[in-house]
């Protein structure tokens, strides 16, 4: 079993367990209006996430992984949210990175923070303020956040005034995780709900937390058994290839993003939408679906089964989710829906995974399967609205996790 997912500790510190995390892209253009490739020079940025631990302290992880010059971050703080770009008065922790209060983060790396004492419990929102003193060049980010991120001229690392940060944007950037330390021993109680824009929440409304994997750990928490649901989602993810838009395929990061985390225990996979999608879909209309190879059923399933033994081999239980219906968006094709077939009787009947979650029949159309219900369409014909991810969150029998 790899080390990093039990609670991880620094020496003779706290114990610290997971609180929110987001999987990490290269820059690019992404779907909204973002600065990943323009970067940031003195400039800082403001950032929310709601989290699904708790503790009495917090440390950040800062990442430049998809850089290709080294990061300086001038100074970060972290505080409790109170509206927008605003923190709640008195919560503002300057955060340092071993006792300095600036830090330069080479280009492919990663770094954490030093602990900030501030009590956290599930569901808070907490603000994570960066400063970029020099011209960063493009930056590693997340681009589908669902959440607004603030940006502001100069060093407003403890502005109260939140009427400074005049730009606004719905992707995170720099931000990979924040850990909390709550004084107990280790354990292993982390989910990690691991796939493509339907886990990373693509239709939901914005700065509601209403992904799938936050009405999951609302249902934890109001079972009696609050425990830290991550998002490792990446609209537009291939189970397969990597994508300059759509990050690393799901191999590559799988231990990034899930096994590597604080005492990881169950991942929930919903891939392969996109790998049977975009080689359907039209190629003048979608010039961003790339790359696009016509996939086999039977490959897609290799790479479930190799995420499967990655899992298995570091003692995490592995839930597999059912491809949704896709009728009447620009991925279906017959040859695309037998595909989708042909993958769903696998994860149903195979025994590969510990557990199944049937997300496909739960949000189909009864009177079509191939379809959304549209009481849980988005509109798109292929990504679930609010009161869909409810119904996705609801498929999850707890005592598998």
């Amino acid at each position: 079993m790899n080390s990093s997912n039990d609670s991880t500790t620094d020496n003779a510190g706290p114990v610290w367990h997971a609180g929110w995390s987001t999987a990490v892209q290269s820059p690019s253009t992404g779907f909204d209006k973002n600065w990943s490739e323009e970067g940031f020079a003195d400039q800082t940025a403001r950032q929310i996430v709601r989290v699904t631990g708790s503790g009495t302290a917090a440390r950040v992880r800062l990442s430049n992984r998809f850089g290709t010059t080294p990061l300086e971050v001038g100074g970060a703080a972290l505080a409790r949210t109170d509206r927008g770009a605003a923190v709640q008065d008195g919560t503002t922790r300057p955060l340092t990175f071993s006792g300095a209060v600036s830090v330069r983060i080479p280009a492919g790396g990663e770094v954490w923070s030093d602990a900030a004492a501030l009590p956290v419990a599930p569901f808070d929102h907490l603000t994570v303020s960066l400063y970029f003193p020099r011209p960063t060049g493009p930056t590693t980010f997340h681009a589908q956040a669902f959440t607004t991120a603030y940006r502001a001229e100069g060093d407003q690392l403890t502005a109260a005034d939140p009427a400074v940060f005049t730009e606004t944007s719905v992707s995170w950037y720099v931000l990979a995780d924040i850990e909390l330390a709550d004084g107990g021993p280790a354990r292993r109680d982390t989910v990690v709900t691991f796939g493509d824009s339907i886990t990373d929440g693509f239709a939901s409304t914005t700065d509601a937390d209403h992904r799938y994997p936050d009405a999951l750990a609302e249902r934890l928490a109001a079972a009696g058994r609050a425990r830290p649901v991550l998002n490792a989602g990446i609209g537009g993810n291939l189970l397969l290839n990597d994508a300059p838009w759509f990050g690393e395929r799901a191999g590559a990061r799988f231990r990034r993003d899930v096994l590597d985390k604080a005492g990881v225990r169950t991942v929930i996979v919903l891939a392969g939408l996109n790998d049977i999608g975009f080689s359907e879909a039209d190629e003048t209309r979608f010039p961003t679906y790339r790359p696009n190879p016509d996939l086999s059923a039977a490959q897609l399933i290799e790479g479930y089964r190799g995420l499967i033994a990655a899992a298995h081999a570091a003692g995490v239980r592995v839930i597999g989710g059912t491809i949704t219906p896709f009728q009447g968006s620009e991925y279906h094709t017959p040859h695309a829906e037998a595909k989708r077939q042909e993958i769903n009787t696998w994860i149903r009947t195979s025994g590969a995974f510990d557990a199944v979650a049937d997300f496909a029949t739960a949000l189909s159309d009864p009177s079509n399967p191939q379809a959304l219900l549209p009481a849980y369409d988005s509109g798109d014909r292929k990504h679930p609205g609010d009161a869909g991810y409810r119904v996705m969150a609801g498929v999850i029998d707890l005592a598998w996790l």
